[in-house]
């Protein structure tokens, strides 16, 4: 069977299943479960004779013989006890459940899977069925599961700048379902002839993240198993821990991340009266410059923890970072102080899946202390400024990013030359400011525009209509988003 043809019978289960009831985020769980149940069955056949630790009666063959109820009884019982388990086997199938009521359809699924030798299959053929899923799933709005999808060609591109080398280590603190990881590993593999030391260190030394939620963690380690990355029988290097509690020590050559862009950290606990109540709270990290309770000016500050003195980072961060007053300013201060913040891209809005999100990629390279600022010019690009984007008529394509990446000029960083010119190219995006401009601006404010938007000076060249009200829109909801902040 072609790729197309096995990812065409995925789809067509995918739309079955969805007539029953069956959501994308469902389907692509029970998917998990079951790929991971077959693969561990093929690994445990010659030549790798491999011991996963599933129990017979819980293997893929004890799947296959039963039908009807019996299935469902034994489907459910073998998801409770393999999430008991250690390792990669219990993270996979942690607070595990089945969403496929319909034991028939149960059964076709596993036929399905059956059908296909998942080990052997090209590791693009099966990244592009999870990874089109996934982006499935994220479109789906009521899941929620966008908030964890970062547009993949903005990931192409902030890979590309960073450009990460073979035998070095890449980490991402709210990793989601390891959607850096991917396109991190395509580029060292493509641009690099590695040894054999340097495809073994890729596969299983060179990624590490966190994710907290169980099921988005156990989507993401399917999507790095199914690309190649790690091993079925291992330890995983996605931890479930809370990557802002505490400093582990590890330091990272590269941090590629998106962090979530939800509100304050938070506990919930009940009161007096039985009702739940969320409290404020501030991560107690010597290592951090300032305490707060914002959760993206926490995420900042562990990634520089996490850096070696010579890594670096590519984070995307909401328009609040580069703005706040009070933690942030003082954030802003020691960033350009103790790195060197070198260059920030400005995002359009009608990206991302989560709605009203302004955001910008941080660009910086770790440094060792010393008196002087590391920071000399902050270069930015305003891909933002007349731009529109929808996520489904007019959606973010790698080619929207290639100027960026052609000025950012990875190679020879140092040689960049400004394309804006005060008198010749005032509306060019490509600008940079002085360490000295930047510092003189009320709260050291890193929310700086230079062109003007057209919209509002040639009302013959409106955008259409749809665009326009996406447009509006998409401003309300980060206006709605701010407000919330200050609540």
């Amino acid at each position: 069977m072609t790729t197309s043809q096995i990812i065409a019978k995925i789809w067509s289960f995918c739309n079955v299943l969805r007539d029953a009831g069956v959501s994308y985020g469902d389907y692509l769980e029970q998917l998990t479960y079951l790929i991971f149940l077959k693969m561990a069955d093929e690994y445990a056949k010659p030549p790798y004779n491999r011991e996963v630790g599933i129990p017979a009666k819980y293997n893929w063959q004890s799947l296959k013989i039963k039908r009807g109820a019996e299935l469902e009884g034994h489907y459910i019982e073998l998801l409770r006890e393999l999430g008991q388990k250690k390792g990669m086997l219990g993270q996979i199938f942690i607070k595990s459940q089945n969403k496929i009521q319909d034991p028939a359809m149960l059964s076709r699924v596993i036929d399905m899977i059956d059908n296909e030798a998942w080990v052997t299959m090209g590791a693009d053929v099966k990244g592009d069925i999870y990874e089109g899923l996934l982006e499935k799933n994220a479109e789906d709005t009521k899941s929620g599961a966008g908030q964890y999808f970062t547009p993949r060609a903005l990931i192409k591109a902030m890979v590309e700048c960073v450009r990460p080398e073979p035998k070095k280590t890449i980490a991402d603190p709210a990793c989601g379902t390891g959607g850096f990881f991917l396109p991190a590993y395509d580029f060292i593999v493509n641009n690099h002839s590695l040894d054999k030391s340097q495809k073994q260190f890729l596969k299983n030394k060179t990624f590490y993240g966190n994710e907290i939620v169980p099921n988005t963690r156990r989507l993401c380690l399917m999507n790095m198993l199914l690309h190649n990355i790690g091993e079925i029988d291992t330890e995983p290097t996605i931890s479930p821990n809370d990557s802002l509690a505490a400093d582990t020590g590890q330091r990272f050559d590269y941090v590629l991340a998106n962090p979530p862009f939800g509100k304050k950290s938070s506990i919930t606990a009940n009161n007096e009266e039985g009702e739940q109540e969320k409290d404020d709270f501030t991560y107690n990290r010597q290592d951090f410059w300032v305490n707060t309770s914002n959760k993206q000016l926490n995420f900042v500050q562990h990634i520089c923890t996490m850096l070696k003195t010579s890594g670096k980072a590519a984070v995307v961060v909401p328009d609040n970072v580069l703005f706040e007053g009070g933690a942030g300013e003082t954030l802003r201060k020691k960033l350009l102080q103790n790195t060197d913040l070198h260059t920030i891209l400005r995002l359009p809005t009608g990206i991302f899946y989560a709605h009203g999100v302004k955001a910008n990629v941080l660009f910086f390279d770790n440094k060792p202390a010393r008196k002087d600022p590391w920071t000399k010019d902050v270069w930015y690009y305003d891909y933002r400024t007349n731009i529109h984007h929808t996520l489904k008529k007019k959606p973010l394509r790698f080619e929207d990013l290639k100027d960026f990446i052609q000025c950012y000029n990875p190679l020879k960083r140092h040689e960049r030359m400004q394309t804006w010119h005060p008198e010749h190219s005032p509306e060019d995006p490509w600008r940079k400011f002085s360490y000295e401009e930047i510092m003189a601006r009320d709260k050291t404010s890193l929310d700086i525009f230079w062109q003007k938007d057209k919209s509002l000076l040639d009302l013959d060249n409106l955008p259409e209509p749809d665009e326009l009200a996406s447009t509006i829109a998409e401003n309300l909801e980060a206006a709605l988003n701010s407000f919330r902040l200050l609540m």
